[in-house]
């Protein structure tokens, strides 16, 4: 039969009844035929609880020791990675409630190797024998996302949205026919629907664009996870967990992303909390950065004036890391109170793209610490309390016409 690949987000499995209503989908997806695989996040914000859980006992280990530091990356591996065991069983025993055999895997169970880095791991290689060998058995896989082992047999996560990655991996490794991704949104939009209210659906992507806005920022999937589908060709299929189960031949509203289609959006992002290296010279930071694998968006390197962003969403450890890297800043000065806002689409250099932003942000009162052009985003890093406002100037000025 042919494979089937779904992915559900966090707010998908947040409680026992939610739960339930993604069994109920994963159960009718079975019965038309298909050899399905379920890959899942944990549930709600148990991600951010522990932590948050975390980050207390470091801290009240600084209070009373000077030797103590942040929580180490491995051990919150090892702590982040129970999540989505616990919804992963929980999935598998609503299934088999509903006349359906089902097994559970955790990533490294389910041949998912990536990388030595911990926090934010890269896959390298999927093995899926085991559920090759389940599905064959006539069972339903439930897989943990988020998550897999390193070469080195440690357990490793794969930064924020990392299920996405999971889900896209094993579409290819298993040559699924398609990808479904589940979420609160029926797919993907112009802009995030909670700050744009008048955000336009869009029915089709290519990925090359969707690449650029999850780079940016964008929420609906992992920008890991596209890049695993432009490599691998895998269709991805974004849609709404609520929505009702559809019947044969019945359309379903969703956002359909793929190497094929070729089209011609504009869309705003958003990407929360971005530190920013500016100065005369920030040769000796990109250094060290590089020792430290710290992620980098927008670096721009000049004889006068230079500039890097960072991204702080996978760094759990940011206060040491900034301490790291501080000798080597010399004149250059680091803040970490921004935002970074994006218009992503074609031809948005050559139309006066960079103007308009300027236009539209003075207009709503923020005034960017810069800006910067690429083929297929221009974006501006705006104070951190100015983004949703920001991201709605744009879209007036960008997509709304």
């Amino acid at each position: 039969m042919a494979v089937l690949v779904q992915k559900y987000g966090g707010s998908s499995v947040a409680d026992v009844e939610r739960i339930g209503k993604v069994a109920d989908r994963v159960v009718a997806a079975k019965r038309e035929g298909w050899d399905v695989v379920v890959v899942v996040s944990a549930m709600g914000k148990a991600t951010d609880e522990l932590l948050a859980l975390a980050a207390g006992v470091a801290e009240k280990a600084r209070a009373v020791s000077d030797r103590a530091k942040e929580a180490p990356r491995r051990e919150l591996d090892m702590l982040v990675s129970t999540g989505e065991r616990v919804t992963m069983s929980l999935l598998s025993i609503a299934i088999a409630g509903r006349g359906e055999e089902a097994i559970s895997f955790t990533g490294s169970q389910s041949g998912i190797l990536t990388n030595d880095r911990h926090f934010d791991a890269r896959i390298i290689e999927v093995r899926p024998h085991r559920i090759e060998d389940e599905l064959a058995r006539g069972k339903i896989v439930i897989v943990a996302g988020y998550q897999g082992m390193s070469y080195r047999r440690e357990i490793t996560t794969l930064g924020r949205g990392g299920s996405d990655t999971t889900a896209v991996a094993l579409a290819a490794a298993l040559g699924a026919t398609r990808c479904e991704i589940y979420s609160d949104v029926d797919g993907v939009y112009s802009a995030d629907p909670r700050v744009c209210a008048d955000a336009r659906h869009l029915p089709e992507i290519d990925l090359a664009t969707l690449s650029e806005m999850s780079e940016a920022g964008a929420k609906v999937l992992n920008a890991q996870a596209v890049e695993w589908a432009r490599k691998s060709k895998v269709a991805l299929h974004a849609r709404k967990t609520s929505d009702p189960l559809a019947r044969a031949g019945e359309a379903v509203r969703e956002t359909v992303a793929s190497a094929e289609t070729r089209t011609s959006v504009r869309a705003i992002v958003g990407l929360d909390r971005v530190a920013l290296v500016s100065g005369p010279s920030i040769e000796a930071f990109l250094g060290e950065a590089a020792r430290l694998e710290l992620p980098l968006l927008d670096v721009h390197v000049g004889p006068h004036a230079s500039l890097a962003t960072i991204p702080l969403l996978n760094l759990p450890d940011w206060t040491a890391r900034r301490a790291e890297i501080a000798p080597a800043l010399g004149q250059a000065s680091l803040t970490h109170d921004h935002a970074l806002v994006s218009v992503v689409g074609d031809g948005l250099l050559g139309s006066g793209g960079l103007a308009r932003m300027a236009e539209a942000l003075r207009g709503a009162g923020i005034a960017p610490a810069m800006r910067s052009g690429h083929a297929l985003r221009l974006s501006a890093l705006v104070p951190r309390a100015s983004r949703e406002a920001a991201e709605r100037a744009l879209h007036a000025a960008f997509v709304a016409p």
